[in-house]
């Protein structure tokens, strides 16, 4: 078994630094070998007066920085049980919901 995905430290590189992924997981291109992984729907072509959701991958993405692999309180160290990534974004149509949903849907 391949060792498991841990999050990027602060000691390797700034948290304000490198590539923006979830909690600073690495990368992946396909779900295969992961029991878990992040996946972003930049989508808000179906709301009126209120656009903005598109932005909320990224912004989550970038909160998720300060996030550490486990927790002082509990315990708890997913990382060390899980192999889990950030798969990107899903690449929706920006001019059709009915589109995009069928994007989103056959996507993963």
């Amino acid at each position: 078994m391949p060792p498991l995905n841990q999050p990027l430290s602060g000691n390797a590189m700034p948290r304000f630094g490198g590539i923006a992924t979830m909690m600073r997981l690495p990368l992946a291109t396909s779900p295969e070998g992961l029991n878990a992984g992040f996946i972003g729907v930049p989508l808000d072509i179906g709301t009126s007066h209120r656009p903005g959701a598109r932005f909320g991958p990224r912004q989550i993405r970038a909160e998720s920085a300060l996030l550490r692999p486990y927790n002082m309180a509990t315990g708890a160290a997913p990382f060390d049980a899980l192999q889990v990534a950030d798969l990107g974004d899903v690449p929706i149509n920006t001019y059709s919901l009915d589109k995009s949903l069928a994007i989103i849907t056959g996507f993963y």
